[in-house]
């Protein structure tokens, strides 16, 4: 399944602004008031040039649109980010819904303009990373990867409706770093730094590169507490038969049958 290749987010961020503002002036003027679910996905879509059905088919099965919404991976809101993530796309507030969706929507519009508009390709990344991805050369060989991409496409091509609920996003802009443009930067130099170290080590050293050295480690510690046991087994079994050797030498019995020669 493919999408038509993304456009810079740069024009359609503008278009998205102008669209709402309904004469392109300040941004600002819609963010301070509030907007339903609806209409967020609608502007998210706008701004990155992402189909809105692919986004909202990814809210429900990330959160089933819960703003909310922590897994116990750490993932947090609507679009469930990891927190490193949302750093590195200025998102400061995971639980606020206006930051959450514009900040997974971009996330997705990169992997889009990755994989060519590959949608498969691309909700594989969002969920188990683009390095993985490239590992596999294709959909990673992960059960949960595989039933995730199946259940997006089937949301998407079914089509899914967000709850009737209205959220503020006065402030939004500028505590999600979201410009008129669209685009949402990093909310600081240290936290870009930060995200950008995160994102190497995540590259040189992914999840399952992590869950390998944990079963090594493991298997490591037990083969050294082994070899402590065995080594632990003979200085008795040495002791033993020394004590053993002792006792027959200086025995009576053992001194008479040698005459008397120990």
């Amino acid at each position: 399944m493919i999408v038509n290749r993304i456009q810079g987010t740069d024009a359609a961020g503008t278009q998205a602004a102008a669209s709402v503002t309904g004469q392109g002036g300040d941004f600002s003027s819609y963010l301070q008031t509030t907007a339903s679910l609806d209409e967020i996905f609608e502007q998210a879509a706008q701004t990155y040039n992402v189909p809105k059905n692919l986004i909202k088919a990814i809210a429900k099965a990330e959160s089933d649109f819960r703003p909310d919404a922590t897994s116990k991976a750490g993932a947090q809101g609507i679009m469930q980010l990891m927190p490193a993530t949302a750093r590195e796309l200025g998102v400061t507030d995971s639980y606020d819904p206006y930051q959450n969706i514009m900040g997974g929507t971009k996330y997705i519009s990169q992997m889009l303009q990755k994989y060519d508009g590959d949608i498969s390709l691309a909700l594989a990344a969002y969920n188990a990373g683009s390095n993985n991805v490239a590992k596999y050369g294709g959909i990673p060989p992960f059960k949960e990867t595989q039933n995730y991409v199946v259940k997006v496409t089937q949301y998407m091509n079914e089509g899914v409706s967000a709850p009737n609920a209205s959220y503020t996003v006065s402030g939004s802009a500028g505590s999600a770093g979201t410009s008129a443009g669209g685009n949402v930067a990093a909310a600081t130099v240290e936290e870009a730094e930060e995200s950008y170290y995160e994102n190497i080590l995540e590259q040189l050293f992914s999840y399952e590169d992590y869950l390998r050295f944990i079963d090594l480690y493991t298997k490591i510690l037990e083969a050294q507490q082994k070899e402590e046991e065995q080594e632990r087994q003979q200085q008795e079994e040495q002791s033993d038969s020394y004590r053993a050797y002792q006792d027959l030498k200086f025995s009576p019995s053992a001194i008479s049958l040698l005459g008397g020669r120990i």
